[in-house]
């Protein structure tokens, strides 16, 4: 599984611009296996990937292992074209010009892309269509569960990217308009403010809680809502410390 995206110099610009790069995702880490992203749209590489996966969640029920393969993909896998969004040096959403760096037991830690050619969305439109359909092959999953995972991905990604730069409303404003322009069946994003924080309000369960010893997401839909609201207000709590 090697295969780097060519390093045109792209990268490593927006990289410069964001605080805390490495963590986000936009740094691969030393003896990570890089993958290309045309890779990604392969469902016969994703049922592979989900058997190495099974090992160890402790589980073989792949809708699951595929739910939660493409929570954990998409949101490094769109984290570069996010971040070239947010800081102004366009990166490419292409899966042509992608790739995603892999930990031990194929867990997406990283992705690096080059420069953008200008049609973000219609880039994203394209990637997210062929992986969401690669998923869905190799799990059995209807693909709208998924589309639903990408919009709340997306939302994330740019609240981390908002918060690392210090300017959440800015870049949590893009994500409505960036849905809007990719297009159905690609949800809406949103976001609700808790305590003086802003969060995703999920579109999708990832089905984490459905793997061995793993619970529900502090945000999970499927939580009652004053239960939600309240472990939100202690995340909000733990952010501003």
């Amino acid at each position: 599984m090697d295969g780097a995206a060519r390093d045109d110099g792209a990268a490593a610009a927006v990289v410069a611009r964001v605080p805390g790069a490495a963590a986000l995702g936009l740094l691969p880490p030393p003896g990570a296996a890089a993958v290309p992203g045309t890779l990604l749209a392969d469902p016969g590489w994703t049922a592979e990937v989900l058997a190495v996966r099974a090992v160890r969640a402790g589980t073989g029920d792949r809708r699951v292992l595929a739910t939660v393969w493409w929570y954990s993909l998409s949101s490094v896998l769109l984290t570069p074209a996010l971040a070239g969004l947010v800081t102004g040096r366009p990166l490419s959403g292409r899966l042509d010009d992608t790739a995603v760096h892999l930990r031990a037991g194929a867990a997406p830690v990283a992705a690096t892309a080059t420069a953008g050619r200008g049609d973000l969305a219609g880039e994203l439109r394209g990637t997210l269509a062929a992986v969401v359909a690669a998923v869905a092959g190799a799990g059995g999953v209807r693909e709208r569960p998924l589309w639903a995972v990408a919009t709340d991905s997306l939302a994330n990604r740019l609240l981390a990217l908002g918060r690392a730069l210090g300017d959440v409303p800015t870049a949590a404003a893009l994500a409505g308009p960036l849905a809007a322009a990719v297009g159905a069946p690609l949800p809406a994003p949103r976001y609700e403010d808790v305590a003086g924080a802003r969060f995703t309000r999920r579109a999708s369960c990832c089905l984490l809680y459905r793997v061995p010893h793993e619970a529900l997401c502090t945000s999970c839909p499927r939580r009652h809502p004053a239960e939600r609201r309240v472990l939100l207000e202690d995340t909000a709590a733990r952010l501003r410390a």
